[in-house]
């Protein structure tokens, strides 16, 4: 029985999908098969903890108004109550994903209005009813957005909501530094990052490690392994590793972190401990990875 709601500050995107066979010749055409979806890793995560059982998911996120009812409408009908303020200036962030034969993802990401939301955008009674405060760590990479995200953490954190974050880009993370990233998220209930996010953060090359070194920065992590599966720290300790769920024919990798981390949540929320809760995360994960797309099918 679910605990309490899921609220998810973050962005909505646009995903340009580009899957090509061979590597893209330079100065010249190279087939491809091209998908326009819904994205976002915040609204990806809000989507597959609606898919997984959580019942009153909300996402915080900034649109523009080249397509903001397209993504109010996907949410919904995903199951995600959507608060989208619309940016009259800049467009909906866009990431055209490119996505090679392995189904191995490599992001172009324009920003546009995700790290716009700003903190009027922002008011405590969005966590009336949250029992966990999602951060998309995309907005720890812009000025306006981080003071937004800054400002929920603490709401949170004051009213005894738990909170978790992505890191979201290792590319990003290199650009920001790791202590700055570090000392936005201490503390925090759960840190969730991928392997190359892990390294990045701690400098350590082996993502176990890492994660050990993170959770005793943060109370518990979750590093993601791609088809390795996930390992779990608290402590300043693994506590766990977890296999992958098998993927006989990968299409598409886009959106599997989202998908372990929604449904992670939602597993938790649910009343399910770390481990329960990494085996739903690592299905979902390996359901994303079967279709195209971030969203559940």
């Amino acid at each position: 029985m679910n605990r309490g709601g899921l609220l998810v500050v973050g962005e909505v995107v646009t995903d340009v999908v580009v899957r090509h066979g061979a590597a893209p010749a330079h100065g010249t055409d190279t087939p491809a098969r091209i998908t326009t979806t819904p994205g976002g890793s915040g609204a990806n995560v809000a989507c597959w903890a609606a898919r997984s059982g959580c019942a009153d998911v909300r996402l915080l996120a900034r649109a523009g108004a080249d397509s903001a009812a397209w993504h109010r409408e996907a949410l919904v009908r995903a199951g995600v109550r959507p608060l989208l303020p619309v940016d009259g200036t800049a467009a909906t962030g866009t990431v055209v994903a490119l996505v090679d034969a392995s189904a191995e993802r490599t992001f172009l990401t324009d920003s546009g209005a995700v790290l716009r939301l700003a903190p009027e955008d922002w008011s405590p009674a969005l966590l009336r009813g949250a029992a966990r405060l999602h951060l998309s760590g995309y907005l720890l990479f812009g000025p306006v957005s981080r003071r937004t995200a800054s400002i929920a953490l603490r709401e949170a954190r004051r009213r005894g909501v738990a909170v978790s974050v992505d890191p979201a880009s290792a590319g990003f993370l290199s650009g920001m530094g790791a202590g700055p990233f570090l000392d936005l998220v201490e503390g925090v209930d759960l840190l969730l990052p991928n392997a190359d996010e892990a390294v990045e953060l701690t400098g350590l090359p082996d993502p176990a490690d890492a994660a050990a070194k993170l959770s005793r920065h943060v109370a518990k992590v979750a590093v993601t392994l791609g088809d390795r599966g996930v390992v779990l720290a608290a402590g300043g300790t693994v506590t766990a590793r977890l296999p992958a769920v098998p993927v006989p024919a990968p299409v598409d990798s886009t959106g599997a972190g989202d998908a372990f981390t929604g449904a992670f949540l939602a597993a938790l929320l649910a009343g399910a401990d770390e481990v329960a809760a990494a085996e739903a995360g690592c299905r979902a994960g390996a359901e994303a990875v079967a279709t195209v797309g971030a969203r559940p099918a």
